[in-house]
């Protein structure tokens, strides 16, 4: 394979398409679509602009697509003097997941024993996004900075899907739990307490799509009948 890098030049993808495909874009602009890469598909990785990736195909051929999803293509043995690039670990995802299961799980507490009202826990976990499955050796953890779910086998991860598009608003960042007041709820003047009266102004309720379900009894069959 050749690039237009020159006559005989040896084309060296960095990355493949996932086994479904990508679609692709002739800019970082989800308004602009192209022809969709092939599964399987050696690309060279050129640049990144957020959730974007500049991919060259081996024909010469570059497009943009959801860099998130590329697969990497393990790169061989660095030569002398050039340090080896650390293999990604499943550890730090684990470590914000357990985080931000430890921050839910402090505010539920102080929810449940009367420390704190709906108002407080509500702002304490504004924002808090976590995810991870777990089964055998197997683990499928939620990256909420790149918005995406990861695939570990124990030892490294690999993109497993998105959650949104490339380009799309990112996601509002946890805020840093703050301290409040530990007195107890009932020990402070009733005017200062914030009641939950229901939805927050402006949530409104959908209304429904159709009509509820009615359960109507069927008559017997007339003899001879159907």
């Amino acid at each position: 394979m050749t690039t237009p890098d020159g006559p005989g030049a040896v084309f060296r993808p960095t990355h493949v398409v996932p086994p479904d495909g990508l679609p692709a874009w002739e800019a970082p602009d989800a308004t602009r679509p192209t022809t969709a890469l092939d599964a399987f598909l050696p690309v060279r990785l050129l640049s990144r602009s957020g959730e974007w990736g500049e991919v060259l195909c081996a024909n010469g051929w570059s497009a943009w697509v959801d860099g998130r999803l590329l697969v990497a293509v393990p790169q061989p043995p660095p030569t002398a003097g050039r340090p080896a690039a650390p293999a990604e670990d499943p550890g730090p995802l684990l470590a914000e997941a357990a985080d931000a299961l430890d921050r839910y799980r402090r505010a539920v507490h102080d929810l449940a024993a009367d420390r704190a009202d709906t108002g407080v826990f509500r702002e304490a976990v504004r924002g808090l996004r976590a995810g991870i499955v777990i089964d055998g050796e197997s683990a499928w953890l939620y990256d909420a900075a790149e918005e995406r779910w990861m695939y570990a086998d124990g030892s490294r991860l690999a993109p497993y899907a998105v959650v949104s598009g490339p380009g799309a608003p990112p996601a509002p960042q946890p805020r840093d739990p703050q301290p409040r007041d530990p007195q107890p709820r009932d020990s402070q003047p009733r005017d200062s307490q914030p009641r939950d009266s229901g939805p927050a102004p402006g949530a409104g309720t959908a209304e429904p799509a159709h009509e509820p379900t009615r359960v109507v009894d069927r008559p017997p069959p007339e003899p001879g009948g159907r």
